[in-house]
């Protein structure tokens, strides 16, 4: 029976998840599988990749191929790595300890290439929130400032309509108290007629 290490598809439409699986070649991508061997979340940056590594070594020395999707994540990991080093002591170059030491040195240092990838990840992050932020304080004072100059013309425009009005008012003003004035000054007229 030929095995695979390959994917099996999990997660809801667009939000894919994965198990990586040992499962016959034979099997359907998402049927049967002989063990689960971890699980992949590409929807995370970096992807989420939970893997155990000895029993993925145990399947790849026992004749298991990878697909090439699992073959990157297996290298990712290491397992690729550590079986190498495993067939060198098959061979006698290398001993138990040796390779545990190599593998332990080769994972420290992937883990601090993660860890900078993610801060420098979350850095940009924040730094693109702050612009955000600045873009988001000018907008508002730009408003601000607009509402201001409006409201200022508004203004000036009711002081000149007032001041308009009280132009207006005082010749009509005057016009009434003239007119009223000259029946008056009509009638003294006549009267000393």
């Amino acid at each position: 029976m030929p095995v695979r290490i390959r994917l099996q598809r999990h997660g809801k439409k667009g939000k894919p998840f994965y198990w990586v699986v040992a499962a016959d070649s034979r099997a359907k991508r998402d049927g049967k599988f002989l063990e689960k061997l971890g699980i992949y979340n590409p929807n995370t940056n970096p992807a989420t990749i939970e893997l155990d590594v000895d029993s993925s070594v145990k399947w790849m020395q026992n004749g298991a191929q990878p697909t090439d999707t699992a073959r990157a994540i297996l290298s990712y990991k290491g397992v690729l790595l550590k079986h190498h080093l495993l067939g060198g002591v098959a061979k006698g170059a290398l001993t138990e300890e040796q390779v545990e030491e190599k593998f332990k040195a080769w994972l420290e240092e992937k883990e601090a290439a993660v860890q900078a990838k993610k801060d420098g990840l979350s850095k940009a992050e924040a730094e693109a929130r702050a612009e955000a932020l600045k873009a988001e304080k000018e907008a508002n004072e730009k408003r601000i400032a607009a509402a201001t100059a409006e409201e200022e013309v508004a203004e000036e425009a009711a002081e000149e309509a007032t001041e308009a009005a009280a132009t207006e008012e005082a010749p009509a003003e005057e016009a009434t108290a003239e007119a009223e004035e000259a029946p008056a000054a009509e009638e003294a007229s006549k009267e000393e007629e």
